[in-house]
């Protein structure tokens, strides 16, 4: 009987126009969360707040807010130099990884960006490979 009941959700779930992308949307966002805390996470921390005036909050951050986009850069190519966040400047500078692939830096920022009280749309691969193609590396 259960094992019937989660083949009629899967099924029911699958013919819903839009679940394709809700069933992606998961996906990523439980691949970011995993990633995030391999990558992100010791200096963020789990809970997205920060490390006092060392690290940024990626919590209700209103630099994420104001241009959600540029965090795939930040991931990718690192920065330095100041940046304010929520009204705090941060001076550290925060090293790349570019040994992530475009779908791994996907995952996290559709993670990040729908966590801690933000809310923006997922990020796809083709999305991620767009805007790291734009990406200014000289931070």
């Amino acid at each position: 009987m259960r094992g019937s009941i989660l083949v009629f959700l899967f099924f029911t779930v699958a013919c819903v126009p839009g679940a394709q992308r809700d069933v992606k949307f998961q996906q990523y966002y439980a691949e970011g969360e995993v990633l995030y805390q391999q990558h992100c996470a010791n200096c963020h921390q789990a809970d997205g707040s920060g490390l006092g005036r060392l690290y940024p909050p990626l919590a209700k951050s209103d630099f994420i807010n104001k241009d959600p986009q540029a965090v795939l850069c930040l991931i990718k190519y690192g920065i330095e130099g100041e940046m304010v966040v929520n009204g705090v400047t941060y001076n550290k500078p925060m090293p790349g990884i570019p040994s992530l692939t475009e779908l791994e830096i996907a995952e996290i920022v559709t993670y990040i960006n729908n966590s801690w009280g933000n809310a923006h749309p997922m990020v796809t691969v083709n999305d991620a490979i767009t805007i790291l193609n734009t990406c200014s590396t000289s931070n």
